[in-house]
């Protein structure tokens, strides 16, 4: 995930949730991959403070060192080095067609550079240099999968078999969590900070966001509106109980709006309070923050190089350069 502000809903429900259940029955590498998130406009100061807070949030949210590696992608110059080789054997056509890149050239105009068109094979360099089987993702994300899939067979044809094929995972029950102020669009912070719920929110600006997103005006007969909708969904997940009774009372046309927004924001408060002790305990804590981090590149590294050393043996970079010096010494 890029560093590029709080954890949200949107963030937790479709993805986070899922990550952290995975550590039950696989060995997890999870990613802060703040390379990816210069091929957009950003601060440096905040970009290195965001970056440690995501690392809090993670944990905070159920990332276990014990079990699993969370490591910062700037501490692993492989990635980047992998990345330099692959972009070698990547056809530009196959990275023009990816939709995210068109998209992100269309909201950042003035900002369209090599990073952007290039972002797909270190994201495919971040995947199979731990020769990772599976990748969680968002349907969304399953074009992206694919590409490092092609990017892997043209690998292995030129070079001889190096890296599985890795398998996208997709969650069935993803949940889709919309903007709450514009409930026709995915939650996101680039909607602005009313759109979205961050886990840190304290309950009273939780509350204040519910209570202001958007809804309409009653039941309509075309189904319901589509922030009524959201609203509902999240309930769904927080309360069921909750969510039951009160579409009862959606349907039969006796729902007060208010009393749907109060219910969930008391949910979604109840259900993030421990992650906000959590976080209050990791922020207090700093240079512990900073251990995990480095010595999950420290273990990652040990793969990495590995890694390297073999990729460099099969397209005759560090093969080459060994064999000549031998024949030097004579």
């Amino acid at each position: 995930m890029r560093p590029t502000g709080e954890l949200h809903l949107g963030n937790y429900l479709g993805a986070v949730r899922n990550w952290i259940t995975l550590q039950d029955d696989y060995e997890c590498i999870y990613s802060i991959v703040d390379y990816h998130a210069i091929a957009s406009p950003f601060e440096p100061e905040e970009l290195s403070q965001r970056t440690i807070n995501l690392a809090i949030d993670f944990l905070a949210a159920g990332v276990d060192p014990e079990r699993s590696l969370l490591l910062v992608q700037s501490l692993m110059p492989e990635h980047t080095e992998l990345a330099w080789i692959l972009g070698s054997i990547t056809p530009v056509a196959w990275l023009e067609r990816v939709p995210t890149y068109k998209e992100k050239a269309a909201m950042q105009p003035d900002y369209v550079n090599l990073g952007l068109l290039a972002y797909p094979v270190l994201q495919a360099a971040d995947i199979i240099m731990y020769k990772a089987e599976v990748v969680p993702v968002g349907e969304d994300q399953v074009p992206h999968v694919e590409l490092t899939r092609e990017i892997v067979r043209r690998f292995n044809h030129m070079f001889g078999e190096t890296f599985p094929e890795p398998q996208a995972l997709v969650t069935e029950d993803t949940a889709r969590v919309k903007s709450l102020t514009e409930p026709d669009k995915k939650m996101s912070k680039s909607l602005g900070p009313r759109s979205y719920i961050a886990l840190s929110d304290e309950p009273q600006v939780v509350r204040e966001k519910i209570m202001k997103a958007v809804t309409d005006t009653g039941p309509r007969a075309e189904g319901m509106a589509p922030g009524v909708a959201n609203l509902f969904g999240l309930l769904q997940t927080f309360d069921p109980a909750a969510h039951e009774r009160l579409l009862v009372a959606y349907n039969d046309g006796s729902l007060r709006y208010v009393e749907l927004k109060e219910t969930l924001a008391e949910a979604v408060s109840q259900a993030f309070a421990p992650f906000r002790e959590r976080r209050q305990e990791l922020l207090a804590k700093p240079d512990y923050v900073k251990e995990i981090i480095l010595t999950g590149a420290r273990k990652a590294r040990e793969i990495a190089e590995a890694t390297m050393a073999e990729v460099k043996e099969r397209t005759g970079l560090q093969g080459a350069t060994l064999r000549g010096l031998a024949s030097l010494k004579g």
